[in-house]
């Protein structure tokens, strides 16, 4: 995979590389890195998805509206686009996200989803930009007309665990890095009755225990039981 290739699956050639390769650096690589085109990215996204849902769904109020978009840009969704784009392959990443992981962490795949998309804000413009988000959201949208709302990965977890009749998980936040304005956290996501422990990462607590909860989530389809490989990992 090169930065060519993804060009031509995003639709659109940039003509400052740079920022094409920045948006791919995570913070955990070096001082440069794609934080700040992600804030740019993720407003770009909404306000696209917005202006889709809305020239598509006439009828549609706006509490509907909202939860529409919401099944559209959240981290799952996300990171599905950017393994379909193949951005695993050309993440740049510290040697300790290397190892454990980070690649393949819904997280880091959709926070870098949307540094690109603030990448090619400023390399073009907004239209350029909502038109890489509606080639690569039509079919989700579509899809999305007579489905069930997309649970984030937290119930997902619980309602398993419900269902088998079994206690909740506990979420522990292991430990904080960073300063005040800029904080990780890592989260511990254990289910006692399984012995099962997983770790999240984000920038929030919030987010981190969502991140541990779909590496749970992973764990159980790896376990066999077949509950969640098709959801989890499509």
């Amino acid at each position: 995979m090169t930065l060519s290739e993804l060009e031509q699956r995003l639709g659109h050639k940039f003509t400052k590389t740079l920022l094409l390769e920045q948006a791919l650096t995570h913070r955990s690589f070096g001082p440069i890195h794609n934080e700040r085109l992600e804030f740019l990215g993720d407003s770009v996204l909404n306000c696209c998805i917005a202006c889709l849902i809305f020239e598509q769904f006439p009828a549609m109020q706006e509490g509907q509206l909202s939860r529409l978009r919401a099944n559209l840009v959240n981290q799952t969704i996300l990171a599905e686009i950017a393994l379909g784009l193949e951005l695993n392959n050309l993440l740049k990443l510290g040697d300790g996200e290397i190892k454990t992981g980070g690649q393949h962490r819904p997280s880091i795949l959709g926070d870098t989803f949307e540094a690109i998309l603030g990448a090619i804000l400023l390399d073009a413009n907004f239209v350029t930009a909502s038109n890489v988000v509606r080639r690569l959201f039509e079919s989700r949208i579509e899809t999305l007309r007579d489905a069930k709302p997309v649970k984030d990965a937290k119930t997902e977890l619980q309602e398993w665990l419900q269902s088998k009749h079994l206690p909740l998980p506990e979420y522990t936040v292991k430990r904080i890095e960073g300063e005040s304005h800029r904080q990780t956290f890592h989260v511990e996501c254990q289910v006692l009755s399984l012995g099962m422990k997983s770790t999240g990462i984000g920038s929030s607590r919030r987010v981190a225990e969502q991140d541990a909860a779909a590496q749970a989530l992973l764990a159980l389809a790896d376990s066999g039981s077949g509950l969640y490989a098709k959801d989890v990992r499509k």
